[in-house]
Formats: C-alpha cells, sequence, structure tokens
C-alpha cells in the first residue's frame, strides 16, 4: 500500500480509503470485521463511515471492530464519519446547525465508542445555517478533543471557497478534505470544484470511484443485469443508476477502454479504473465500498498500480465530463437541500438515511 498525506494535515493516509455503508445491512458484521481485517492487513489505515448509513449500524459495527482489536493495530487506523442528514424527525433534525450538529455528532461518538473522530465531515451544505455558525462549532468541537480533523462533503466550488474564506476570516479551524463523486463518469467536479480544492489545499476523497458498480466491466450493453450486482437489484435506487448509466452512449464507451487497458496490462477493470482516480490532481485517497471479500481482493489490487501516460490520456479523452452532473444535477441539489418546514429532507434520500445513488455519499 502507498501513502499519501491527508490534505494539507500531518497525517498519513493510504492510498485508498475503505468505505463501510453496506455494513450492517447487505454486509453482515461478522463479514464487515473480516473486510476491514484484511484492508488494514494489506496495508490500509483509513475507514470511513456515516451516521445515516444504515441508520447507525455502520458506525456501531466499525466501533465495535475498532475496540475488539489490539491497540497496536488501532493505534494506525484512522476513522472518518459524517453529520448533516438524520435518521430522526423534526425541523432540527438534519442540518449544520449549533444544535443539530452537536446533537449528530454525540451520536457517531456513542455509535463509535469514541471520545474523538478524526475526520469529521459535513455531509451536504446546509443553505439555512450561516457558514460562521457551523465553523465555530467545529473549531469548538476540535478544542475539546472530539474532533482532530474537519472535512467537508458534496459542496460546489463556490461553497467549498466560502467556507474555506469564512474560515480563514475567524481564525478557525481549516478543513483539509472535501468528499466528492468523482470517477471516470462523473468528472465534473473538474470544472470548479477541484480547481478550489487545489487552490486552498484541500485533499480530495472520492466517493463511488466505481460509479455504482459500472466500472467494475461486469454489465454488457443490452442486457439485462443479474440480480446480484448492484445494478440488478429489485431496490429502486439500484434501478435508477442502471437507467442512468446504461442509457448514456459515453459510458459504455468508457468501459470498453477500461476493459480493454484492463486486458493490456492483466489487470481488472476495477483497478484500472481505481488507479487512474488515484492519481487525479488534488485526490488523496478515493474510497472504496466493499461489500464482499472478493470486491475487496479486487479493489485492493489497485494499491501499487499506475497507468502509463498514455493508458491515462485515453481515459481522459473518452471521460470528458458532461453538462448537468453532479454536483451540479438534480441528485447534488437533493443532498443540498434543506427548508423549514422540513420538505426538502424528505426529498432527500440520504436524509432519510438510505443509501446513495450512485454507492457512496
Amino acid at each position: 500500500m502507498e501513502y499519501k498525506q491527508l490534505g494539507n494535515s500531518g497525517t498519513i493516509v493510504s492510498r485508498f480509503a475503505l468505505g463501510s455503508m453496506y455494513f450492517g445491512g447487505e454486509t453482515s458484521e461478522q463479514d464487515a470485521f473480516a473486510i476491514m481485517d484484511a484492508y488494514v492487513e494489506a496495508g490500509g489505515n483509513f475507514i470511513d463511515t456515516a451516521n445515516v448509513y444504515e441508520e447507525g449500524k455502520s458506525e456501531a459495527i466499525v466501533g465495535k471492530w475498532f475496540i475488539s482489536r489490539p491497540q497496536e493495530v488501532t493505534d494506525r487506523i484512522l476513522i472518518a464519519s459524517k453529520g448533516r442528514h438524520s435518521t430522526h424527525g423534526g425541523p432540527n433534525a438534519a442540518g449544520l446547525s449549533r444544535p443539530g450538529l452537536n446533537r449528530l455528532l454525540n451520536e457517531s461518538l456513542t455509535n463509535l465508542q469514541r471520545e474523538t473522530i478524526d475526520l469529521y465531515q459535513m455531509h451536504a451544505w446546509d443553505p439555512l445555517t450561516p457558514p460562521e455558525e457551523t465553523i465555530r462549532f467545529l473549531d469548538d468541537a476540535v478544542r475539546a478533543g472530539k474532533i482532530h480533523y474537519v472535512g467537508l462533503s458534496n459542496y460546489t466550488g463556490w461553497q467549498l471557497q466560502l467556507f474555506m474564506a469564512t474560515a480563514h476570516q475567524m481564525n478557525a479551524v481549516l478543513p483539509v478534505t472535501l468528499q466528492q463523486q468523482y470517477s471516470l463518469m462523473s468528472r465534473e467536479s473538474e470544472w470548479e470544484v477541484i480547481p478550489a480544492a487545489l487552490h486552498n489545499g484541500v485533499g480530495l476523497l472520492p466517493w463511488s470511484p466505481l460509479a455504482g458498480g459500472f466500472l467494475a466491466g461486469k454489465y454488457q450493453r443490452g442486457t439485462v443485469p443479474a440480480k446480484n450486482t448492484r445494478a440488478g437489484s429489485e431496490k429502486p435506487l439500484y434501478q435508477w443508476i442502471s437507467a442512468e448509466y446504461a442509457e448514456s452512449d459515453r459510458n459504455w464507451v468508457i468501459i470498453d477502454a477500461v476493459v480493454q487497458i484492463a486486458k493490456e496490462i492483466g489487470a481488472t477493470p476495477s483497478q484500472v479504473a481505481l488507479s487512474w482516480l488515484a492519481d487525479r490532481p488534488s485526490v488523496t485517497a478515493p474510497i472504496f465500498g466493499a461489500r464482499t471479500m472478493e470486491q475487496l481482493k479486487d479493489n485492493l489490487g489497485a494499491a501499487k498500480l499506475h497507468l502509463s501516460g498514455e493508458m491515462t490520456a485515453k481515459l481522459d479523452k473518452v471521460s470528458q465530463p458532461q453538462s448537468g452532473g453532479y454536483p451540479y444535477g438534480a441528485f447534488g441539489q437533493g443532498q443540498r437541500a434543506r427548508s423549514v418546514d422540513g420538505s426538502a429532507e424528505e426529498k432527500n434520500p440520504v436524509s432519510q438515511g438510505s443509501t446513495a445513488p450512485l454507492g457512496h455519499a
């Protein structure tokens, strides 16, 4: 496993982070423990979760695993979580207000059985709460020892820049990371989000690096996805994934290129897609989710893989970003929506504790 700095902080993390969104749902506690053990044995040291993943079960499983392992192992591990959405009702259950975040942070600490979360990320922009209120809470939480580092997630470029500039002005703790959807199939963040991250020394933690499994090369144009795949699932969100990606000729061209390169170098399509992403400017650590040990081992095969300049250029060419995608389209807008009467949260799947359409929101 190779390592990088966590944004502009002094902390070192593995080239790939392990996402735990399926723990407690599709992945049992026993299997989750085995996956985390194997990830750490391979040199991984960065595990990501969130308060709404499987309604808190993911955090609880990560916390239980952490305290059950020897200190010489856990001393090397960094745990990241997120707050903003909630599985509870009420007008202040979600959002980035001081009382809301205080409740969410304390719930996450309880679930994780920890006194401190290494990286606490704002799961999405909150249009109702002034950045100053959120920033002051986070600064107080760092000073109180509840958080080591602050991160953001699902922000547009102007939102990231405003948050950073306001924190600078307040002489408060600065975010070190930004967790965004980013893959060969979702590159729209390159227009303004990634330049803003580079300008501020913020490290990118891409979620859904395999585009909901599409970049794993399991699907073929014009065929019905197998039921044991995400796109073939009967879950409504996964049906949405299938339509979103399968209807685009561009995406099938990307998959063809990934598969061809994988055959040339004796790798899997997943490993090629992950390697391309891990070496992008500003990227610290893509977050790959693993529902099974087989998926984990496949993903870990990208740990030391670096594509040639020619291969990278080929993938760059066929995957040029398209207008209307994340974070500017309907899904990104829904993530950041919040209203006084709660109607916006009712339309947002993440705020209801369900999984995000593309695998890791």
